[in-house]
């Protein structure tokens, strides 16, 4: 007993010593002292940026979906669903699966904590910019998309089941966030330095980046609100685009580590994955160069052959030849005349290397990944001054957006420096001067499609709005739904379950969640 109460005694000494201590030095033992309470917002802002290129979704949406749709590339492989039109639920959700978790939490959170800082205006609208480029990119892909709660769920409980909201709706309010970012650059607040992948800092290109995105937005509406449409671009053209290809909007990459500081559409096309063993240069590309003897041939092309054994490259211009869009080993027999045939049979089982691959050259780590151009910028002012937007000549702004467009593969490799004599004979003979109306936009929707050759979900776009180049779909049997190139891709199928009611307002107010509804800048709802 007597030891039972000394017992006692002791715990309850031990109880009332315990609870006599500091409370908040007990709580702070799980306090991890080596533990980050506080970061710089621009490194956040950096990790974002280049998640913009990550390999998952550019792989399977620009890759395996736009390039192949819009014709640029082409494979006889099933899993390049794009030119036959094919569902594959994990390549069309991939930039939404991607983006919303990565890309739109990480600007959303820099520009919340950014908010009320005089000093961090410059990085506030910088991260708004990137931030709104990239909705633009996801609401041209899909239509209606969660905008005005995306990536906010960190900062109430209320963003966690997003809305979909109405893309013309998005659009106006695009337009309007980046005009407040534009004009919130300021040279007495901090740098982003190199912090910064695009511009280093370097306000006055961020400004011109800005206008540049905002008539892209102006272009695409002009179907649809054509009054607006004229309003954007003018005004941005005014406040000043990009002038030459030193503005040029390129992520700037170095060679790793993967999947955060690597081109991750080069990731997909070469270094890692090398998916381009299986896609070559589509025929309708490679035909359209071939025909206006455009110096940027074997460029584009690395020639036929091995692309993992140069020994075997022909890169003589004559022999380059593209494969058809929409066929598999087997019927693709049926589309090649007998000479390209027997070439094809040849190499079976990798029969592919009877066409032109993709250039090496241009796919490297550090590449640069694009997201606007002064090309792109001036093929634009060419159409605003055939719609009469603005006074300057059209004739010039093609012939400089042509020029630009050739001029800047230097950025990828010295090797593609091409005269200003060869530039200037692939000018003239597009014979823009002389060309009927009509005629004149058809050029510059070609052009605008060879000039964003690696941006392909801007190829596609463009081309939706325009009707330029002129595609023949390809006629699978197997296809998903029709025969057409899709107008869309649907949504994350995880969206379906896990925000259901949303989801299912938008599919009933787009008319679909399929591959052909389309979206309000081309002409649906």
């Amino acid at each position: 007993m007597k030891r039972l109460h000394k017992i006692t005694v002791i715990l309850l000494a031990f109880t009332l010593t315990f609870s006599s201590c500091d409370e908040q030095a007990l709580l702070d033992l799980n306090v991890d002292q080596n533990a980050v309470t506080d970061m710089d917002m621009r490194f956040l802002f950096s990790l974002a940026t280049l998640r913009i290129g990550g390999e998952y979704e550019n792989t399977r949406a620009n890759m395996l979906y736009a390039a192949t749709m819009i014709q640029h590339t082409s494979s006889m492989a099933g899993y390049f669903s794009g030119d036959k039109y094919f569902y594959n639920a994990q390549y069309s959700g991939a930039y939404m699966e991607t983006h919303y978790t990565g890309v739109m939490r990480l600007f959303s959170h820099v520009i919340s904590r950014t908010a009320d800082d005089p000093n961090e205006v410059n990085l506030n609208a910088a991260a708004t910019i990137l931030r709104i480029y990239d909705l633009h990119r996801m609401t041209d892909i899909y239509g209606d998309i969660p905008y005005f709660q995306a990536g906010k769920g960190l900062e109430s409980e209320e963003n966690w089941f997003p809305v979909y909201d109405n893309q013309r709706d998005i659009y106006l309010d695009m337009i309007d966030q980046l005009k407040i970012a534009r004009d919130k650059f300021s040279p007495s607040a901090r740098s982003l330095g190199a912090q910064d992948f695009l511009y280093e800092g370097n306000i006055d290109q961020w400004k011109r980046f800005t206008n540049s995105l905002l008539m892209r937005i102006a272009m695409r509406m002009s179907n649809v609100d054509a009054a607006k449409a004229r309003e954007v671009f003018i005004e941005a053209n005014t406040s000043g685009a990009f002038t030459s290809n030193a503005d040029n909007g390129y992520i700037q990459y170095t060679v790793g580590p993967i999947g955060t500081n690597r081109n991750g559409l080069n990731d997909g096309y070469w270094n890692t994955y090398k998916y381009s063993r299986d896609c070559k240069i589509s025929k309708t590309f490679m035909d359209w160069m071939i025909a206006n003897d455009d110096p940027r041939l074997m460029i584009i092309s690395g020639g036929l052959g091995n692309p993992e054994d140069p020994s075997t490259w022909n890169t003589d211009p004559a022999a380059q030849r593209g494969m058809p869009n929409g066929y598999n080993t087997t019927t693709m027999r049926t589309a090649l005349p007998a000479d390209q045939l027997a070439d094809f049979d040849a190499l079976v089982p990798a029969g592919q290397r009877a066409f032109s691959m993709l250039n090496l050259k241009y796919l490297d780590w550090e590449d640069p990944y694009k997201l606007i151009t002064y090309a792109e910028v001036e093929l634009m002012k060419a159409e605003a001054s055939l719609k009469g937007w603005i006074s300057s000549d059209a004739n010039t702004h093609f012939a400089n957006g042509v020029a630009a467009a050739i001029n800047s593969w230097v950025d990828f490799d010295p090797s593609f420096a091409r005269s200003a004599d060869q530039i200037n004979a692939y000018i003239a003979g597009r014979g823009f001067a002389a060309a009927s109306a009509e005629d004149k936009l058809r050029l510059i929707g070609e052009e605008y499609w060879a000039a964003t050759w690696l941006n392909d979900i801007e190829s596609w776009s463009n081309w939706r709005r325009t009707g330029y180049p002129t595609l023949v779909p390809t006629q699978d049997p197997n296809r998903f739904e029709a025969n057409e190139i899709p107008r869309r891709l649907r949504y994350w199928e995880t969206e379906i379950g896990a925000n259901p009611e949303n989801y299912e307002a938008a599919r009933a107010r787009i008319g679909g969640d399929n591959l052909m509804t389309k979206m309000w800048w081309d002409g649906g709802n």
